[in-house]
């Protein structure tokens, strides 16, 4: 009824309506996909280390994704007594609020289709909406009243300034070659050159390493780490509040894949040097040119959250010495040797000037 009541050109359907739909779809998407890689994790997991998975739920344990938050939700909620109460239940919301907010920046496809809102300094707003997801990890450490859940939290806030460094710097090469903050651009640029995986391999491996850091996955999670400290700053949480630091992880990972995906390897095109699939063809297919730029932005996406399980299921985990020596004496220097070469040739082939 609302939609019938507002004209299509109305300012109040393009600037809210609109966007608050697209966002509350896009929402959907997110959990859907989020709840629906727990079961890929464990299932990938099970293959690297040649036993079932889950099984029973379903057939082939496939419906095992529905039954986990059914289970969370029916269990008891247990709050420490010497717990600081009220940032105890704050903490769980920290890191899942920024983490399923940034969505509403991050085009998920080929605009306008795919494209919430569209804002020039869209990755920047990203970077500090990210960034803020360690306070709830702090913050739930230190109200458990727990050992070993107070070092999670410091080892995590120690970890996110440490590698939230590299992961800025990683991407100001890219940022140099573009010439624009704008996710949309920086795709765009990729279409017609080439995409920036290439020119900028460097930055991209320090992104990738720095985003796995960010994202406390294995082989850095450290502020987890059960063979040292149970399960880290989450070790008292049950429940609900449980399963906000699980949905916040999994939201952040799709985050950074999705970062990664628009940052160095085309977005939701495929071609290079103004050939292939471009946003151009896509959106002269229509509706149908849309969802097939959805589905190869998702595939991309999907490639590095799986990437992610390669890593958990392969590599072992880093002492935490290992892990500020890799941050400090090798990340944050490879970032700005390459920032630095960067500039240089950027600078040459603009003949020098400004």
């Amino acid at each position: 009824m609302l939609l019938m009541a507002v004209p299509v050109d109305d300012p109040m359907m393009n600037w809210l309506i609109w966007p608050t739909i697209k966002f509350v779809i896009a929402f959907a998407i997110v959990i859907t996909v989020v709840a629906a890689f727990t079961l890929v994790e464990r299932k990938v997991l099970a293959y690297i280390q040649v036993r079932l998975g889950p099984n029973r739920v379903g057939p082939h344990g496939l419906l095992q994704f529905v039954a986990d938050p059914i289970k969370l939700l029916l269990k008891e909620d247990i709050i420490p007594s010497g717990a600081q109460r009220a940032a105890f239940f704050i903490a769980p919301m920290l890191p899942l609020i920024p983490a399923i907010t940034v969505f509403a920046i991050i085009p998920l496809g080929p605009p306008p289709a795919f494209e919430i809102t569209s804002i020039n300094i869209g990755i920047l707003l990203v970077l500090a909406l990210t960034s803020t997801g360690v306070y709830g990890m702090i913050l739930g450490g230190w109200a458990s009243n727990n050992k070993f859940s107070l070092m999670g939290g410091l080892r995590s806030a120690a970890q996110m300034v440490s590698y939230e460094v590299p992961f800025a710097l990683s991407i100001i090469g890219v940022l140099m070659i573009v010439g624009s903050l704008d996710l949309g651009k920086i795709v765009a640029y990729q279409e017609a050159h080439l995409w920036n995986v290439i020119p900028q391999f460097l930055g991209f491996f320090i992104f990738l390493v720095a985003m796995i850091a960010e994202n406390n996955r294995a082989p850095f999670d450290l502020p987890e780490a059960e063979s040292e400290l149970v399960a880290g700053f989450h070790t008292e949480y049950s429940g609900m509040k449980f399963a906000l630091f699980f949905l916040a992880e999994y939201a952040a990972m799709l985050v950074n894949s999705c970062l990664v995906v628009i940052l160095f390897f085309g977005g939701w095109t495929l071609g290079m040097g103004g050939w292939g699939i471009t946003t151009a063809v896509l959106q002269q297919w229509g509706w149908i040119g849309a969802i097939l730029g959805g589905l190869i932005f998702f595939v991309k996406v999907m490639f590095f959250m799986v990437f992610y399980l390669f890593l958990r299921g392969t590599f072992p985990r880093y002492r935490f010495d290992q892990l500020m020596d890799l941050g400090w004496k090798w990340m944050i220097p490879l970032a700005l040797v390459n920032i630095a070469v960067t500039g240089i040739v950027v600078l040459a082939l603009n003949g020098g000037g400004a």
